[in-house]
């Protein structure tokens, strides 16, 4: 946890209802957490917040220290649709629940992900998730993030993620390696 005074006024999302907020310039705030390309932080006020790795600077960061290009297909020919789902399972990697410091695939919160051809080296990319609790603010804010990231994939013409309720999630469906991080084990 580090303390950082923000260096100019900056857009954040307010954890967990998902409004948006503006944090102003000079705002002391401990980043509890800095993972995926987001940022959560915790203000003098006790208001949990997550700032968008393009407003990293205003943190003192800098944006895009925290994602790794996306690596070049594996041939130098069209990308396979089973080479994409790997890709786009990957990128779901990335998404962290603000408030969890774990992904939303180790969290059980994606229920379906299926790429298909649309043509030649195109394809349309359909993911089904949910959250932890079904009135959380934050669905439109994850759902928003991973629609960017699968869309960044290259061949990737059409994304749908859709945030569903049912079957509702349970903390059986984490896996091993979420159940150890969050000491569940």
């Amino acid at each position: 946890m580090e303390m950082v005074t923000t260096t100019r006024t900056v857009e954040a999302v307010e954890i967990p209802y998902g409004t948006k907020v503006m944090l102003p310039q000079g705002t002391e705030v401990r980043i509890t957490q800095s993972l995926g390309g987001t940022y959560t932080v915790m203000t003098e006020d006790g208001y949990m917040v997550r700032v968008a790795d393009k407003d990293a600077d205003a943190l003192g960061k800098t944006p895009g220290a925290q994602t790794a290009p996306v690596p070049a297909a594996e041939s130098s020919g069209p990308i396979t649709r089973e080479d994409l789902e790997k890709r786009v399972w990957g990128e779901l990697e990335t998404v962290f629940d603000p408030e969890i410091p774990v992904n939303v695939v180790e969290l059980g919160l994606v229920y379906e992900c299926a790429v298909t051809p649309l043509g030649e080296n195109s394809y349309k990319v359909d993911v089904k998730m949910t959250l932890t609790a079904p009135g959380c603010g934050m669905g439109d804010v994850l759902k928003e993030e991973a629609e960017q990231k699968i869309a960044a994939l290259p061949c990737v013409k059409e994304v749908w993620v859709e945030m569903v309720v049912d079957p509702p999630w349970d903390p059986s469906r984490m896996s091993d390696a979420a159940r150890l991080q969050l000491n569940m084990l």
